[in-house]
């Protein structure tokens, strides 16, 4: 067993060294201005305790930085998991109370258990069921969703929370003419503020200066400002250790949250932990201690107070940018949580809600990507079309419902895509020995009495009948004069029990029609499969070629060169 490969903080700590330690801390440094803000502010998404937010970024941190793959991924508190913690839990406790809290950290220990177990287990090839056109549309939609929630801070009024955003809007539309001047300014210029820093240069930490902007304002100037709604106190101190309570009937009712945000968790991390490493050669990610990674991430955080996190997109490419070239970057930002929890919570007395639902409005509808939902529209119109279902099955009836909506999709495309694979009849090109598309080859040579007939995908239960009735439709079209069917297996990789005796009795149907069946470029495993299956009971050895001119060459003039030399081959490779 290669511990490394359990613990991957033993790959780059025994050759660490100063020049690492450099990058290290510039990017952690940069990385902690920014995450402290947007712990505050994200928690007050997951309808917490601003200090929550805070404990996000401590042990999380430190256990991803020992085992996480990724040596420049940020974990901690993000605004879409916020959203879906609050989602959750605001159907069984009301926000901010000690008893929502205990939930949301209980809710954190089961999405670590099971990320942990699929981990254990290597089943990080489940995610691959949710496909890039549905995580764009749910990332999209719920990113509107966070934006309209901050509404209520950014305006000073008292708008609904919901993950539906038609029920926001239509409260907005109600209110709106209740808004609070003063609070309005100061979010709506803080939002301009942190648009233009992010035009000149991404790495400006533009949360942390909006963030001092608006408390000398309040600080300075609070009595004209009496009106906007603080923070207030926000507790000083380090989390105590403390196991979550346990409650079965509210683990039964928390089971489609944690399902749904251990699916988006590891969705998000493994996105950027891939664009990142697509930018260095010095690591490679892997899936399953990714799941790992974030699995005791969750359940040491649970142990210390923390809701559920995972990886952030901005602070993760600002951690690259900033030179991060090992986890030493995360640890350098726990120390600067740490330093902020002990000493200078009380310097976020005055700091308006208004600038931090600002932070949180800029950054989250970043996440709209209209970009990659114009190239779905010319690239592939079934993906744009599953792309803006789950996109507005999100926005519209709520997270849960849109991620079941996604997946459920994407499950259909997937059976229905392998169930109609595409099939081709082949014709010979002139002076060649290749056989191509007759539909993308004009110039082929397509003869009456032979079809070539090309199936591309694994052959089993749900395609079978496909195969079958695709193929006596080419019959029919050649009539009576075929004579050979030369079937070009070079793309089927799998064979299953329902393919095996279809194609069985296929074969004998059309020996009662005295027309030959020839398989040419069948692989081993397939070749395999058939033999097993008894197919040489019914067809002889020489019936398979390697390539299709051969059976073509053998059918019409007798050569066995080439058939002789095969069959051989297939005897001794048995």
């Amino acid at each position: 067993m290669n511990i490394k490969k359990l613990i991957p903080i033993l790959e780059w700590l025994p050759n660490y060294n100063t020049s690492l330690f450099k990058g290290d801390l510039v990017a952690g440094i940069t990385v902690g201005i920014i995450l402290i803000p947007q712990g505050i502010a994200y928690a007050l998404i997951a309808g917490l305790p601003p200090i929550y937010g805070l404990y996000c970024a401590l042990v999380p941190q430190i256990m991803y930085a020992v085992f996480g793959s990724s040596r420049q991924v940020a974990i901690g508190p993000v605004a879409m998991d916020s959203l879906i913690v609050a989602t959750g839990v605001s159907t069984l406790a009301l926000a901010g109370s000690e008893s929502y809290i205990s939930i949301a950290i209980l809710l954190a220990l089961m999405v670590g258990s099971i990320q942990f177990i699929m981990g254990v287990f290597s089943l990080g090839f489940v995610v691959n069921f949710l496909s890039k056109p549905v995580i764009t549309g749910f990332s999209s939609a719920v990113a509107l969703i966070i934006g309209f929630n901050q509404f209520r801070n950014l305006f000073g009024v008292d708008f609904v929370q919901s993950d539906q955003l038609q029920v926001i809007i239509e409260d907005i539309w109600h209110q709106i003419s209740n808004y609070n001047y003063h609070t309005t300014i100061i979010g709506l210029l803080s939002a301009l503020i942190i648009i233009i820093f992010r035009k000149i240069n991404k790495k400006i930490p533009n949360a942390l200066i909006v963030v001092v902007i608006g408390i000398v304002i309040m600080k300075f100037f609070g009595k004209s400002f009496s009106d906007v709604s603080i923070v207030k106190d926000i507790p000083s101190g380090l989390p105590n250790f403390g196991v979550p309570d346990l409650d079965f009937e509210q683990i039964k009712e928390l089971l489609p949250i944690a399902l749904t945000l251990v699916m988006v968790g590891y969705l998000e991390t493994i996105s950027i932990a891939k664009s990142l490493e697509a930018k260095q050669d010095e690591y490679r990610i892997r899936p399953n201690q990714e799941l790992i990674a974030l699995g005791l991430s969750n359940i040491a955080g649970s142990f210390f107070k923390a809701y559920p996190s995972t990886s952030s997109f901005s602070r993760s490419a600002i951690n690259q940018e900033s030179g991060a070239k090992t986890g030493m970057a995360a640890l350098v930002s726990v120390v600067m949580v740490l330093i902020t929890l002990l000493f200078l919570t009380p310097l976020f007395y005055h700091l308006p809600k208004s600038v931090l639902a600002a932070i949180i409005i800029v950054a989250v509808f970043g996440l709209v990507n209209i970009k990659e939902a114009k190239f779905l529209w010319k690239a592939n119109n079934l993906d744009f079309w599953l792309m803006l279902i789950t996109f507005l099955a999100t926005l519209l009836l709520g997270i849960k419902y849109g991620i079941i909506i996604g997946v459920g999709l994407s499950l259909i495309i997937l059976i229905f895509r392998t169930s109609r694979p595409y099939v081709a009849e082949l014709g010979k090109v002139p002076d060649s020995n290749f056989y191509r598309n007759k539909n993308r080859f004009e110039e082929v040579i397509i003869e009456k009495d032979i079809l070539v007939f090309r199936f591309d995908a694994q052959l089993f239960y749900a395609n079978s009948n496909y195969f079958r009735d695709r193929l006596d439709e080419m019959i029919d079209q050649k009539g009576n004069a075929l004579k050979l069917i030369v079937l070009d297996a070079e793309s089927i990789n799998r064979v299953d029990s329902t393919g095996l005796e279809m194609l069985k009795e296929r074969v004998k149907f059309f020996q009662k029609k005295d027309i030959n069946f020839y398989f040419a470029g069948v692989k081993g495993p397939v070749r395999d499969d058939l033999f097993r299956s008894g197919i040489l009971d019914i067809i002889d050895i020489k019936h398979f070629f390697m390539r299709v001119n051969q059976a073509v060459k053998f059918y019409k003039t007798g050569d066995r060169t080439h058939q002789e030399k095969y069959a051989k081959y297939i005897h001794q490779a048995n």
